[in-house]
């Protein structure tokens, strides 16, 4: 129970990497007006290895060598290569300085999926060949999903609370929100907070098909992910990172930050009901953005407020239908008048980054009062009626705006960003 005002939180500071460039002026420059990030897998022969899927999201001018030396390079799996570089990105942006006092109280929650799945598959086969010995020590560490987090920390000397949040698509998203409730109830100044994710790996696109989840749409890679259109046939697999700094807002005006955002509202909620395929009447999608409204409220957020939703927008089915019902069923009537658009067009699925980097995205559209568009929109699909702003970035003034993601086991997080200034 609260027992005071709850203390507002910032958006100070954002770090990407990304399937449309590294770099914040790059990704959301891109993101806007540029090419997609989706093409022909490099990592690997995915046709030699007979998978139907032989396209991605990849991380195409990342060099980890700029953010790290070469020996912590060589120990790190590339997720945790990202989280850290998405996260010096982040500090370098807010202009914050961390001095030992607030390094002692400063924390970092982060998301993600699988983790490092690349390193279990390839020392997996140095097991199978007859060669124990052969394992790396480093194996361990490379894999869990923590130590994005726990790596992150050990760069920037973060010395408080310290969380990896493993909910497959959601998980930046609930990161986010786990990360504002810090600040906002438990009296911690400062928290980076986002996710981060690299399974473009044979073992995941070949797990991805056996459920037929991926977009199969090889001749035309760039046009794969195509979120609401009618043509759509599944989600892209992409990797990287979005890191943001969230701060007490008081704190930060007092040192003259920029403020991209800020942090309104959280909610999260459960479908119950699938593995996999969510509930067609989204019910469990509407009790989290309800939530996080509710959660909103207290600052005078109501329905009505919501000028942005960055939807989870995948390019399945199933999700791009239950999402607009969803939609419809929390703002009514006036769901039709509300932009709505998914940055997944562009970068593809980021799996546990995606909240962070979308929610990166949300928090730019505001400052910048720009709506990022919905890519390869290309064919109405009669039963989604609603103005998913297509293939065109769009000026608008944003107060309010809502960042979606629901994942698998039926998971679901929203948080709500706004203009501060909007909201003294």
């Amino acid at each position: 129970m609260r027992t005071q005002t709850p203390r507002r939180v910032a958006i100070t500071g954002i770090g990407l990497v990304t399937p449309v460039g590294t770099g914040l002026s790059k990704a959301w420059g891109n993101i806007l007006a540029g090419p997609s990030g989706v093409g022909p897998i490099t990592k690997f022969d995915s046709l030699a290895l007979g998978l139907k899927t032989q396209i991605a999201a990849e991380v195409k001018d990342f060099v980890a060598a700029d953010y790290m030396d070469r020996k912590t390079e060589r120990r790190l799996e590339t997720f945790i290569k990202f989280a850290v570089a998405a996260g010096k990105m982040a500090l370098e942006d807010s202009g914050l300085s961390l001095d030992p006092a607030l390094q002692k109280s400063a924390g970092c929650v982060l998301g993600c999926g699988l983790g490092g799945l690349k390193s279990m598959e390839d020392n997996h086969a140095i097991l199978l060949g007859g060669r124990a010995d052969r394992i790396s020590p480093f194996f361990i560490p490379m894999m869990i999903g923590n130590m994005s987090s726990g790596q992150l920390a050990i760069e920037l000397g973060l010395q408080g609370p310290n969380y990896l949040v493993s909910t497959a698509c959601a998980a930046g998203t609930h990161a986010l929100g786990l990360a504002a409730q810090l600040i906002r109830d438990g009296g911690h100044d400062l928290v980076f907070s986002g996710g981060t994710e690299s399974v473009i790996t044979p073992l995941a696109l070949a797990g991805f098909n056996a459920i037929k989840a991926l977009s199969t749409r090889n001749d035309e890679p760039e046009k794969a992910s195509r979120p609401f259109d009618l043509k759509r046939d599944g989600f892209v697999v992409g990797e990287g990172a979005g890191i943001l700094v969230l701060e007490e807002l008081g704190r930060a005006r007092e040192r003259g930050a920029r403020v991209y955002a800020e942090v309104l509202g959280f909610g999260a909620s459960c479908d119950a009901f699938h593995i996999t395929a969510p509930p067609e009447d989204g019910g469990g999608a509407i009790r989290a953005m309800e939530a996080a409204l509710k959660d909103a409220s207290a600052r005078g957020v109501t329905p009505g407020s919501v000028d942005y939703v960055n939807a989870h927008g995948t390019s399945t089915d199933l999700n791009d239908a239950m999402e607009t019902r969803a939609i419809k069923h929390v703002f009514g009537e006036r769901a039709a008048r509300i932009p709505i658009s998914s940055t997944k067009s562009k970068t593809g699925h980021l799996l546990g980054a995606a909240g962070g980097v979308e929610a990166a995205f949300t928090a730019l559209a505001i400052y910048n009062s720009k709506i990022p568009p919905t890519a390869n929109y290309e064919v109405p699909d009669p039963a989604l009626d609603l103005d998913y702003v297509p293939n065109v970035a769009r000026e608008a003034r944003i107060k309010t705006a809502m960042s979606n993601s629901f994942g698998f086991g039926g998971t679901n997080g929203v948080v709500i960003l706004g203009d501060p200034a909007s909201w003294e």
